[in-house]
């Protein structure tokens, strides 16, 4: 009987071990590594115009695909957003490296390009079929310093430390990894770059743009602090946009 209870008392004794090895050999998660959960959130229900995933408390639109490329050149555009304003209000040196990030059909790569003959411009879009009418539009333009730059919906895809400036006009609010995005244009942005964010008001009732193709300032700040840029000023110069400028600190 005394066996009997020792050997039960063995078993016992081994199987605790056990347990508690398998659990100090369990892989942990770093408190401080960053998990998906914390940076988005995901709603089944969720705006048409949306995609159902949301960053900062804000649901990420639908991007405007290549076949719309004709309402970014159409002839009235000049009239309803002037967007000569926002080149003629971003304070360009002739040597300045600037990333027209989300650029379309190239419309204001094309207009920055000759304010900046000793410097470029990165026409960077996602989607190949805007980039083969940047190139297209390069070569009738006869524009030789616009380098169209094939993204990826997560990275931007520039060389380190290579941008003064990088300007979204209507396309940050289509990113849809808007956190690792920011992250890479911080990465190519030089010491004290500034970014540019051109959005349609979303505190303006009357501006006739879908809500989610519209931002506030409070929540662009908000985005913007997240992945540390710090918020120098807006330029209420558009008759339906802000212009908000943010900048990487100096080292």
């Amino acid at each position: 009987m005394k066996f009997k209870l020792k050997d039960k008392f063995v078993f016992l004794t081994v199987g605790i071990l056990l347990i508690l090895c398998s659990w100090l050999l369990k892989p942990t998660l770093s408190p401080t590594a960053p998990t998906a959960s914390a940076t988005y959130q995901y709603k089944s229900i969720h705006s048409p115009d949306g995609i159902g995933k949301f960053y900062q408390g804000r649901e990420i639109a639908q991007v405007m695909g290549h076949t719309g490329a004709s309402w970014l050149e159409r002839p009235s555009r000049e009239a309803e957003e002037q967007p000569s304003k926002i080149v003629n209000a971003i304070d360009l040196k002739p040597n300045d490296v600037v990333a027209d990030i989300g650029a379309g059909t190239g419309y204001l790569s094309f207009r920055i390009a000759p304010l900046i003959p000793k410097g470029k411009v990165f026409a960077v879009d996602i989607q190949p079929e805007m980039l083969d009418i940047i190139k297209s539009l390069k070569k009738e333009k006869n524009i030789s310093n616009v380098e169209p730059i094939l993204a990826t919906e997560s990275n931007p895809n520039l060389p380190p430390e290579s941008v003064d400036l990088a300007i979204m006009v209507d396309a940050y609010h289509e990113f849809e990894y808007p956190f690792e995005v920011m992250q890479g244009i911080i990465k190519a942005l030089k010491p004290g770059g500034r970014v540019v964010l051109v959005e349609y008001r979303g505190e303006n009732p009357f501006v006739m743009i879908k809500a989610l193709h519209k931002m506030t300032q409070k929540q662009v700040k908000k985005e913007m602090q997240a992945v540390g840029l710090t918020w120098r000023e807006t330029k209420n110069l558009l008759p339906q946009q802000h212009l908000m400028v943010f900048e990487k600190p100096q080292r």
